[in-house]
């Protein structure tokens, strides 16, 4: 069950996959950030296998340097992933590259989802010519490319509901025309994370492909449903409580004992260490704003608009549009709002929900509403916390626990054949 992940980003998707039993040959992805979270992420996953966790969480505990434990992975592991740009210039280096890797010769699986921004709604808002001409709209050709490249049993091709309606919905219809000049029949999902026990609100297209030579009986994702048991409040109970600008990097313990939910979700598994528990720091006046938010939510059950505060604290031009730009993730629902990119810039939409905290999320935090477990590390390109490029790859990822059912859902079918 060999697979290859094509805009891997941090990994969320193909973490789910190997949860459920895949294995990853190589992962394709520009960001070089990213790719160092990747090379990390599959050091921990081959000293599990070889039972030398403890490597790792030496890692964790800053005992070793990044160097250090790439060291005791084989090199063909660190080489799966591959930082390049996937287009005509690139494509037959990488190609090269994963025919060289264990198991590169049989691809049964293509994961992954080219960047959304030319097909999201926002960005074809804030885009001049509502991102018609950017290039990104047309990487679902180089997706298609590759299963032509590999002729997999299987794809799974993950975006933004904005792909429905991009260009009129012409592009949906390419790609739907274009897979099946490449031999492969397709099934859209519009899919709810919080469906999956994910504890947010993120509403994606996967498209299932198969080989048309495949004749599988594929479930109705669309019908899977929360039990609702759970809600936001269980990610935070177990950590430390830290104000803004506070937090430690690498290594710290926790305040309590896992929630039902951390357990269940796979996100605390026994080990007694965390990381990235940091949050980054704000002025006065947006503390104030986010005491407000916050009193305001707790008090009333209601979002701040921001037209409503104190005219000392308006500092925006734009009265008419964005008005719930401080927004709380409040503790008290089964979900909170979704987890974007743009938390990379600012935290005003990641409100903490303890007032006396007063700061937005923080990065574990963050990794936490997209479901990645606790020993997942997002690297920047030096070695040591840079929490911009964590906040950026954990706002682009897929959720891992809703990406895990997903992947058992393919296995199922891919035994019969």
């Amino acid at each position: 069950m060999n697979f290859i992940d094509l805009f891997a980003g941090a990994g969320g998707l193909s973490e789910g996959f190997i949860r459920a039993g895949f294995n990853p040959v190589a992962h394709v992805e520009m960001d070089t950030a990213a790719c160092y979270t990747l090379r990390t992420r599959a050091a921990y996953h081959y000293l599990k296998t070889e039972g030398k966790e403890d490597i790792y969480f030496a890692y964790l505990q800053k005992q070793l340097t990044r160097a250090e434990l790439y060291s005791h992975i084989p090199g063909h592991i660190l080489s799966g992933v591959i930082n390049l740009p996937i287009g005509k210039e690139f494509n037959p280096r990488i190609h090269k590259e994963i025919r060289q890797q264990p198991g590169g010769q049989k691809i049964d699986l293509i994961i992954g989802g080219p960047p959304c921004q030319a097909y999201s709604l926002v960005g074809r808002a804030r885009s001049v010519d509502g991102m018609k001409n950017d290039p990104r709209n047309f990487l679902f050709v180089e997706y298609a490319n590759f299963l032509e490249e590999y002729t997999p049993k299987y794809f799974v091709f993950e975006n933004v509901m904005g792909l429905h309606s991009a260009n009129g919905g012409k592009y949906l219809e390419k790609m739907r025309q274009l897979f099946k000049k490449k031999g492969y029949e397709i099934k859209l999902h519009n899919l709810e994370a919080n469906n999956f026990d994910v504890l947010q609100h993120r509403r994606r297209v996967v498209i299932i492909g198969w080989r048309e030579d495949l004749k599988p009986d594929l479930p109705d994702l669309e019908a899977v449903r929360s039990t609702g048991e759970y809600k936001v409040k269980d990610i935070f109970t177990d950590l430390p409580k830290i104000n803004a600008g506070e937090g430690i990097d690498r290594y710290s313990r926790y305040h309590s004992k896992p929630s039902k939910y951390l357990k269940v979700a796979s996100i605390r598994n026994g080990v007694d260490i965390l990381t990235q528990h940091i949050t980054r720091p704000h002025t006065e006046q947006d503390k104030k704003i986010y005491k407000i938010a916050v009193s305001k939510w707790n008090k009333e059950g209601e979002r701040l608009n921001y037209n409503d505060l104190p005219d000392n604290l308006k500092t925006h031009k734009n009265r008419n549009s964005f008005i719930d730009r401080f927004k709380v993730v409040a503790e008290d629902l089964n979900f909170s709002h979704t987890v974007v990119a743009h938390i990379a810039k600012d935290g005003h939409y990641y409100i903490h929900p303890d007032i006396d905290q007063n700061r937005s999320l923080s990065v574990r935090e963050a990794a936490r509403l997209q479901s990645f477990p606790d020993d997942f590390y997002f690297e920047g390109v030096k070695e040591g916390m840079n929490r911009t490029a964590a906040f950026k790859q954990i706002g682009n990822a897929v959720p891992p626990l809703m990406a895990e059912k997903i992947a058992k859902t393919i296995k199922a079918f891919y035994k019969r054949f």
